[in-house]
Protein backbone atom coordinates (compact mmCIF):
# COMPACT_ATOMS: atom_id res chain seq x y z
CA UNK A 1 0.00 0.00 0.00
CA UNK A 2 1.11 3.77 -0.52
CA UNK A 3 0.46 6.45 1.10
CA UNK A 4 1.21 10.07 0.46
CA UNK A 5 2.84 11.38 3.76
CA UNK A 6 3.59 15.61 4.54
CA UNK A 7 6.96 15.76 6.69
CA UNK A 8 7.21 19.45 7.61
CA UNK A 9 9.76 21.04 9.71
CA UNK A 10 8.38 21.47 13.36
CA UNK A 11 9.06 24.45 15.78
CA UNK A 12 11.08 22.34 18.37
CA UNK A 13 13.65 21.51 15.76
CA UNK A 14 11.81 17.72 14.59
CA UNK A 15 10.42 16.84 11.19
CA UNK A 16 6.72 16.03 11.89
CA UNK A 17 4.94 13.15 9.20
CA UNK A 18 1.19 12.94 9.13
CA UNK A 19 -0.64 11.31 6.18
CA UNK A 20 -3.68 13.46 5.34
CA UNK A 21 -5.62 9.78 3.96
CA UNK A 22 -5.57 8.40 7.65
CA UNK A 23 -6.64 11.56 9.82
CA UNK A 24 -4.73 11.44 13.62
CA UNK A 25 -2.15 9.08 12.04
CA UNK A 26 0.87 11.52 12.49
CA UNK A 27 4.83 10.89 13.93
CA UNK A 28 8.09 12.91 14.42
CA UNK A 29 11.74 12.32 13.81
CA UNK A 30 15.17 13.99 14.88
CA UNK A 31 15.68 13.44 11.15
CA UNK A 32 14.20 13.32 7.72
CA UNK A 33 15.35 9.11 7.79
CA UNK A 34 13.89 8.67 11.01
CA UNK A 35 10.66 10.79 10.96
CA UNK A 36 10.36 8.38 7.84
CA UNK A 37 10.84 5.22 9.72
CA UNK A 38 8.49 6.22 12.30
CA UNK A 39 5.83 7.38 10.40
CA UNK A 40 5.79 3.74 8.67
CA UNK A 41 5.43 2.69 11.90
CA UNK A 42 2.57 4.65 12.96
CA UNK A 43 0.37 4.06 9.49
CA UNK A 44 1.04 0.15 10.56
CA UNK A 45 -0.86 0.21 13.74
CA UNK A 46 -3.15 2.95 12.68
CA UNK A 47 -4.30 0.13 10.38
CA UNK A 48 -4.18 -2.33 12.36
CA UNK A 49 -6.26 -0.08 14.66
CA UNK A 50 -8.76 0.32 12.40
CA UNK A 51 -8.90 -3.34 10.64
CA UNK A 52 -10.21 -4.47 14.63
CA UNK A 53 -12.85 -2.20 14.50
CA UNK A 54 -14.57 -3.41 11.30
CA UNK A 55 -18.31 -5.75 12.15
CA UNK A 56 -17.50 -9.20 11.16
CA UNK A 57 -20.54 -10.51 9.94
CA UNK A 58 -20.97 -14.37 8.38
CA UNK A 59 -21.19 -13.12 4.38
CA UNK A 60 -18.51 -10.35 5.17
CA UNK A 61 -15.35 -10.72 2.93
CA UNK A 62 -12.43 -8.62 3.35
CA UNK A 63 -10.87 -8.08 0.13
CA UNK A 64 -7.68 -5.35 -0.87
CA UNK A 65 -7.80 -2.57 -3.48
CA UNK A 66 -5.13 -1.07 -5.00
CA UNK A 67 -5.48 2.34 -7.27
Amino acid sequence: MKFKVVIEPGEDGYYVAWVPSLPGCISQGKTLEEALKNIKEAIELHLSALEKEIPKGPAQKIVEVEV
